[in-house]
């Protein structure tokens, strides 16, 4: 199976899952660090790229809007569960509607399954 052929749903969901990565390790990068800002570069460069993948065949607003909200609920709940961010109700409620509006887009965006 090449990566072309590969479910537009998934390609998104890896291209979030990197998202999450880079904007996560964005903290840790340095020239002291460079392995961790070489990981950071690769995780940027492959986010991008699976997002493209995933355009091919979803609408680019969907596509789009998913990737980031994947990527900024993922951020902030890494923000919150590993550097010890601000856990308040009104940021996990803002959390959950940005969960609820990339579930609408998913089921509304008229693309294949």
């Amino acid at each position: 199976m090449s990566l072309s052929s590969l479910n537009p749903w998934i390609a998104l969901a890896i291209a979030g899952v990197m998202e999450i990565t880079w904007a996560s390790g964005l903290k840790f990068v340095s020239l002291q660090r460079p392995l961790i800002s070489a990981a950071v570069g690769v995780a940027m460069l492959a986010s991008f790229y699976f997002l493209w993948l995933a355009t091919q065949k979803l609408p680019i607003g969907t596509a789009y809007a998913i990737w980031t909200g994947i990527g900024a609920v993922g951020a902030a709940t890494v923000g919150m569960v590993l550097y010890g961010e601000p856990a308040t109700a009104a940021r996990i409620v803002c959390i959950v509607l940005i969960v609820a509006g990339i579930v609408g887009l998913k089921l509304f965006s008229g693309a294949p399954a």
